[in-house]
C-alpha cells in the first residue's frame, strides 16, 4: 500500500502526492489514491519514464494509471538501449515519437558496412534491428501516430519508414537526421504513401540524391521539404562499383 504524503496546498499543487488543508479548527489529509484519475494522469505527466514505472509499483491503483494510454500521447527515447526497457506503453493514443540518439558510438554505426573491422561490425550487430523492429512495432500498436524524428538511427532501413508509411496514414511530420542507410525509396515511398505528410527532413542522409528530392517536390509539392548536406554527400557505394557505374554512364552519354 502507498505511504501518504503531505505537502503544502496552493493552487499550483492540486495534483500533489497529497493534500493537507488547514484553517483554524483542523487539519485534514488526503491519500494520494484518493486523487481523481485526471489528476493523478496529470501527476504522472510530469515524471520521466523510469519514475513513472517505480511509482506504479507501489499500489494497483497507480499501476492501472501508469498503464492508462492516455498517459504516453508523448514518447523521447535518447539511445536504442532505452527501446529494451519495460517503463512505457505503445498504444493508439500515441502521436509523438522521437529517438535521437547523440553518442560518439553513433560514428561507428554511421561507417558504410563495407568499410568497418569485425571490431565495429561485432558493435553494430548488438543493436542493428533493434530501433526497426522498435518502429515496426509501432506500426502495428500506433496507427494514429502524427510525427516521427529519428536521428543517429544509422540502421534503420527504406523498407521500415516505408511501413511506416502506410500504417500510420495521419503522419505529417517525419524527420531523419543522419540516417545513413535511407535512399531515395523513401522517398518514393513519400510519393506514393505520404499524403498527410506536410514536413519531411532528410538531412545527412548521404544516400538520397538530387533527383529523389526533385520528384518529391514535384509530386508533393506541399511537403516542407529539407535535405541539409544529403545530396552533395558520397553515398555507400563501393569504389569497384561506383567505377563501374561511371564507366556506363559515359557509354550512355557516347551513344
Amino acid at each position: 500500500m502507498c505511504n501518504s504524503l503531505l505537502v503544502s496546498a496552493s493552487p499550483l499543487q492540486h495534483c500533489c502526492y497529497s493534500t493537507r488543508l488547514r484553517d483554524s479548527h483542523c487539519c485534514w489529509a488526503m491519500h494520494i489514491t484518493q486523487l481523481s484519475r485526471e489528476c493523478l494522469l496529470h501527476l504522472f505527466s510530469f515524471l520521466d519514464k523510469d519514475s513513472r514505472k517505480n511509482l506504479a509499483k507501489t499500489c494497483h491503483r497507480l499501476l492501472e494509471v501508469f498503464q492508462d494510454p492516455l498517459l504516453w500521447s508523448l514518447l523521447k527515447f535518447h539511445s536504442p538501449v532505452e527501446l529494451k526497457k519495460d517503463n512505457f506503453l505503445l498504444g493508439p493514443a500515441l502521436k509523438h515519437l522521437s529517438i535521437c540518439w547523440y553518442s560518439e558510438r553513433v560514428k561507428v554505426c554511421n561507417i558504410e558496412d563495407w568499410m568497418k573491422n569485425s571490431l565495429q561490425k561485432d558493435f553494430c550487430k548488438r543493436h542493428e534491428n533493434t530501433v526497426s523492429d522498435f518502429l515496426l512495432d509501432v506500426c502495428n500498436r500506433c496507427p494514429n501516430l502524427l510525427s516521427l524524428t529519428l536521428s543517429g538511427c544509422g540502421h534503420v532501413t527504406d523498407d521500415c519508414i516505408l511501413q511506416l508509411l502506410k500504417n500510420c496514414p495521419n503522419l505529417r511530420s517525419l524527420k531523419l537526421e543522419n540516417c545513413v542507410r535511407i535512399s531515395d525509396h523513401t522517398l518514393e515511398a513519400v510519393t506514393l504513401h505520404g499524403a498527410a505528410l506536410r514536413t519531411l527532413h532528410v538531412d545527412f542522409c548521404r544516400n538520397v540524391t538530387q533527383a529523389g528530392l526533385e520528384r518529391v517536390r514535384a509530386k508533393r509539392p506541399s511537403v516542407m521539404l529539407r535535405a541539409d548536406r544529403s545530396a552533395n554527400m558520397i553515398p555507400d557505394s563501393k569504389p569497384e562499383k561506383k567505377l563501374m557505374l561511371e564507366k556506363a554512364s559515359r557509354k550512355l552519354v557516347q551513344l
